[in-house]
């Protein structure tokens, strides 16, 4: 192969000034943190000169100014900072993407405390988005330097002269074009200054005051800050919300350098999982408030702040570019959290139940989406459970636990879990444990408290425990749990009927000696017949119970597998799932009016002197007692009720006219 020519590529100015100007930055508005942060940077490298013994001048009184003249459409950014010389300027401003701070760094490694912010050596000429002239006026800090004077007007061309300048710095100053005029106005620059430039560790002075906090403190030590400091902050960061449940103060110098504070927030039922509130800092100026690749998605409900140099920003600090330490970032953190739970399960596990109403969201979401993250909690699972726990037996020890404001907790037992203004919490294993000689490797539950409340009830007056799982997530999340706990069977309470809550030996005896039907068949059959609804599954159970008039007359049951594929195929199209068409009806041939009801169709009601057979009441009682059944599982569609409120106005005006 011949080699033809070898050399150098070379770069035009005025080929790269309009990329620089127009696409390098997508907002304009960025400009005033990267011209704001160029001044932060110059205080600091004065700090690192008099650390290193090269100027022994007053660097205790730091502060960035700016300033407007409306008249004159300009806006200057001025520092009191390290300056710079004739040479310099024609290094760092006439060489594009030359950073002096990347050089400046290796030169003074070690000598100050914050961090350089910028690397690009491309901020400063974010200013030309805005300007159609920029000036820069400088006076380094070296001992005889002369001021001088930059103009450029966003051509190749620039002009450098001597300037009258007296005070040590550097001050910027934007002639803007005529469509930026914004950036003119007072509320502007302050909401500004608050979004990109609040936590700069300079103040930053505008119409004589200065308008920045100035103090990070996820950059303090978590020894230095109360609780009522992790709470001011939250309050500042998110006004008008609920206070946080708790919180988690990331600080580490290994394997990459990070810093943040992250909150657990109350949930709200129709919270986005997916959208984020963290928001992304680089060396406490503000970046993104887009970290889905930096924290696990599961966490992004949370809110708070994290502050890294380490996290690879695309060339405009206004984007990340994912790579592999992202990645091993956003283990970390999710670690970091999983500690912070486990820490509180703990040593605070009053709080922790306390909150789990909303952590248990996070915790399951995460169980859910992450495996790392799934063997770190799996052991602080909890579920509410109707089980009337507490730390009563002499064998098994026990901890009184109080809440601040008083003495709600009871003291609970190792196999017992926690109880809290009369509600129980359990693990999934202590819940295992304490019925395996019941019902082995089964869990009974309930997603809907108020709609499953005759199903629960029946359960517990069986002596059947139910666990809550009632969240959002929670129908997603069974099928996980059953998945790593295989010999398990989760059953929701209205799924099927335990042979536990069913009498055995009732409904045998013949009522009708010419058919041979039993009570149970005549009653099957007078639904059939008045339902008439071959999709309608009608079963007749005896149900266990020492007031037969206090169980349900009758029950809708959805079968399990039948009703997770309904719920599922609604969540992935995103639309409320349809009562199902085939579904079974329980009725409890136990309860006084199922009886009444059979007696009333063969004309022999109790109670009324001959009576004669009603087949238009027998009817819309059927259909009313199915209706009652429907209600208690939101069955009901717009016309589903309307048949509902006629039919229960028919068979009310026929048993008034029975009474009279």
């Amino acid at each position: 192969m011949t080699v033809l020519e070898k050399g150098n590529i070379t770069i035009h100015t005025e080929n790269i000034f309009p990329i620089i100007k127009k696409s390098l930055y997508s907002a304009h508005e960025i400009f005033l943190r990267e011209l704001v942060s160029n001044a932060v940077d110059a205080i600091e490298k004065l700090k690192m000169v008099a650390f290193a013994g090269e100027y022994d001048g007053d660097t205790d009184n730091p502060k960035i100014t700016i300033t407007v003249d409306k008249d004159k459409k300009t806006l200057s950014i001025g520092d009191n900072g390290i300056g710079m010389t004739a040479e310099e300027v024609k290094k760092y401003i006439n060489q594009v993407a030359f950073s002096s701070a990347e050089e400046f760094v290796q030169k003074y490694q070690g000598g100050a405390d914050q961090p350089i912010i910028g690397h690009f050596g491309l901020g400063f000429y974010s200013s030309f988005i805005v300007a159609k002239t920029v000036e820069i006026d400088t006076l380094s800090y070296k001992e005889g330097a002369q001021a001088v004077h930059w103009i450029c007007d966003g051509s190749p061309e620039f002009e450098l002269t001597d300037s009258n300048r007296t005070e040590q710095g550097t001050t910027i100053t934007l002639t803007l074009q005529d469509e930026e005029i914004e950036y003119l106005e007072s509320a502007r620059i302050r909401q500004l200054v608050k979004t990109y430039c609040d936590f700069m560790p300079v103040p930053i002075e505008f119409e004589e005051e200065v308008i920045n906090r100035q103090k990070a403190p996820w950059r303090q030590s978590p020894s230095e800050l109360t609780e009522e400091d992790y709470l001011d902050f939250y309050r500042y960061l998110y006004p008008f919300q609920d206070e946080p449940l708790l919180w988690v103060h990331l600080k580490t110098d290994y394997p990459f350098d990070i810093n943040g504070i992250l909150y657990f927030p109350k949930l709200k039922p129709d919270v986005d999982v997916t959208q984020g509130n963290i928001k992304l800092f680089c060396n406490q100026v503000f970046v993104s408030d887009h970290c889905e690749d930096i924290v696990p998605k599961f966490l992004m409900p949370m809110r708070g702040i994290i502050d890294s140099p380490d996290i690879p920003l695309n060339v405009s600090r206004s984007a990340l570019q994912v790579d592999r330490k992202v990645r091993k970032i956003a283990d970390f953190i999710a670690k970091k959290v999983a500690d912070r739970l486990k820490g509180l399960y703990k040593e605070e596990p009053a709080k922790y139940v306390q909150c789990w109403q909303d952590l248990g969201t996070f915790v399951k979401f995460g169980y859910i989406n992450d495996e790392k993250f799934k063997k770190h909690v799996e052991d602080l699972m909890i579920y509410r459970t109707t089980a009337k726990l507490g730390g009563s037996s002499e064998d098994e020890p026990s901890v009184q636990v109080e809440t601040e404001g008083g003495d709600a907790w009871q003291d609970v037992s190792v196999k017992g879990g926690l109880v809290y203004d009369g509600q129980s919490y359990t693990t999934l294993d202590e819940y295992l444990e304490r019925n395996q000689k019941q019902h082995e490797n089964r869990v009974y539950y309930c997603t809907d408290a108020a709609t499953q409340a005759t199903y629960v009830e029946l359960h517990q007056s069986q002596g059947l425990e139910v666990l809550y799982l009632d969240s959002f997530i929670d129908t997603h999340f069974i099928g996980y749990l059953e998945r790593d706990r295989s010999e398990v069977k989760f059953s929701r309470v209205d799924s099927e009927l335990d042979e536990n809550l069913v009498s055995q030996d009732k409904d045998t005896e013949i009522v009708d000696p010419k058919t041979n039907q039993t009570r149970s068949e005549q009653i099957k059959a007078l639904f059939e017949q008045a339902l008439n609804n071959p999709k309608l599954t009608i079963r007749t159970e005896a149900l266990k119970s020492d007031d037969p008039a206090g169980t349900p007359p009758a029950m809708v049951l959805l079968p399990e597998a039948l009703r997770r594929l309904r719920d599922m195929t609604a969540l992935l199209q995103q639309e409320k799932a349809d009562f199902p068409e085939e579904h079974v009806l329980v009725v409890n041939t136990a309860h006084p009016m199922i009886q009444n009801l059979a007696a009333l169709s063969q004309g022999s009601i109790v109670g009324v002197e001959g009576a004669s057979p009603s087949a238009e009441l027998t009817n819309l009682i059927c259909h009313h007692v199915y209706d009652l059944a429907l209600m208690s599982q939101k069955g009901f569609d717009a016309e589903g009720m309307k048949q509902f409120v006629t039919r229960s106005s028919q068979v009310l005006t026929q048993l008034t006219d029975k009474a009279k």
